[in-house]
């Protein structure tokens, strides 16, 4: 519905206020921020500082506007308020955030599931639509790989440092210096599991924005899919070597799912690509 009556009208093309009821009568925000077994956190920029920000259930009451805020995408949908702040879709600033869940204090061991549901590898468009739709798919996963690389990086250091800290001699490990490079140190472990989306039939510019039944429907299908195959695989379950703190499992290239020989070829080349660059590199990706 275009947002004809709206004191905003102009800064978006529709108007989300009937969304507030539909949350408020399918969520149960009480479940979310009562139990003890849940957490939910959502990530939103603030469109004032350019600043994103997190709303999550074990600091803060999870309300409708923060769910609202997290999937308010310009310039389809009005920016929401949240005391006295206007927040668009995190979506703009980092579309996978995975440090937030990586660098939580107090540290532990993790295991992560990475959900992208825009592609990073593709092809070489030929007409304006292939290439608003390419562009988009760079724009919303270009983040994915290089948040993903510095988190594997900088938990390596940490690993480096704890095994550093043991073989100082007693008078340096007892210094002040020493003492706060340990805290520096990580003795955690992270398994990083990577479900990245591949469409099964080609789509159009307007994908960020079709929720048509039929395609959501379809990307729920797939989307189990490569659950089942992930959790069937389940490669995290072998030992961490000695040496890495972290791994990095791309369900799709190390592990495909049942349906992926009926995935489009040029995804399959693109890939081929990204794998063969990033097997070179023996932390990026788990040994099966």
């Amino acid at each position: 519905m275009y947002d004809r009556s709206s004191s905003k009208k102009g800064i978006s093309y529709y108007d989300t206020s009937a969304l507030k009821g539909t949350l408020e009568r399918l969520v149960d925000f009480e479940r979310i921020n009562e139990a003890q077994d849940i957490r939910l956190s959502v990530g939103a920029v603030n469109v004032r500082t350019g600043q994103f920000s997190y709303f999550d259930s074990v600091k803060m009451p999870i309300l409708v506007e923060h769910i609202m805020a997290s999937g308010a995408l310009p310039p389809g949908f009005l920016p929401i308020e949240i005391d006295g702040e206007y927040y668009w879709d995190g979506g703009l600033y980092s579309n996978t955030p995975l440090e937030y869940v990586l660098d939580y204090s107090p540290r532990r061991s993790r295991l992560t599931f990475q959900v992208d549901v825009f592609q990073p590898a593709g092809w070489l468009p030929t007409n304006l639509d292939e290439t608003s739709k390419r562009e988009k798919d760079i724009r919303f996963a270009s983040r994915t790989q290089s948040c993903t690389d510095a988190a594997r990086d900088k938990h390596h250091v940490r690993h480096a440092i704890n095994e550093l800290h043991k073989l100082l001699p007693r008078e340096i490990a007892n210094t002040e210096e020493a003492a706060r490079l340990y805290e520096l140190g990580c003795v955690t472990e992270m398994d990083i599991v990577q479900l990245l989306y591949r469409p099964s039939e080609p789509e159009g510019y307007a994908k960020d924005y079709e929720f048509s039944r039929p395609s959501m429907e379809r990307r729920w299908r797939q989307g189990l899919s490569d659950a089942q195959g992930a959790l069937r695989a389940s490669p995290w379950l072998a030992p961490m070597p000695k040496e890495l703190g972290v791994r990095v499992f791309n369900m799709d290239e190390d592990f495909p799912a049942e349906n992926v020989a009926d995935r489009p070829n040029f995804s399959h080349k693109a890939d081929a690509a990204v794998a063969e660059r990033t097997a070179k590199t023996p932390s990026t990706l788990a040994e099966a």
